[in-house]
């Protein structure tokens, strides 16, 4: 196999922000030619495909400023500095929805866009879900709590209203495992 790997030159910070930094990195190709790259850092993050009594995934809906538009997206949110993955995913779906679960799974970890950025996302499954009776929004999140089946989530996918890939990714997910559970 061919090596592939590109050698960093020079890395220059550009911005650090709450969330991400931004740095150029100029790099040595496997051919000897030099390029840059544009890379993201960021903290990490979880997602979580909370699962009610009734088979219903629970959903927020949110105004992604990015995207200039309101989508349907699973609970998600960064992890802090330190902080364990599965501790992250049960404060993020308490703050963003209120409920708690008795019941995690682990389903699968991985980048987001490894193009330009080393996000690297943690999915877990939340069932046994209870009002938790704590829902602590960040100042500046503004969001509306909705629960879907399988069916209505996938009509959204196609409507473009459920468009981020964490969340279409999930859903997917969970309709393997039905179909694996239903053999």
């Amino acid at each position: 196999m061919r090596n592939l790997t590109e050698k960093t030159k020079k890395s220059e910070p550009i911005y650090k922000g709450k969330i991400i930094t931004l740095q150029l990195d100029e790099v040595e190709l496997p051919n000897g030619n030099t390029s840059y790259r544009e890379i993201v850092r960021h903290p990490g993050a979880v997602a979580v495909i909370a699962i009610t009594d009734e088979n219903k995934i629970l959903m927020v809906r949110q105004f992604r400023k990015a995207l200039e538009k309101t989508i349907y997206e699973i609970p998600a949110g960064k992890r802090d500095q330190g902080e364990e993955p599965e501790l992250t995913a049960k404060r993020e779906l308490e703050e963003e929805t209120g409920y708690v679960a008795n019941k995690w799974t682990h389903l699968v970890s991985f980048y987001t866009s490894p193009g330009f950025a080393d996000e690297y996302l943690h999915l877990y499954i939340a069932e046994e879900l209870a009002m938790g009776g704590n829902l602590q929004l960040d100042e500046d999140e503004f969001v509306e709590l909705f629960a879907f089946t399988l069916e209505e989530c996938k009509e959204l996918i196609q409507k473009g209203d459920i468009c981020d890939a964490k969340t279409v990714a999930a859903i997917y997910h969970w309709e393997l495992q039905q179909i694996r559970a239903s053999k």
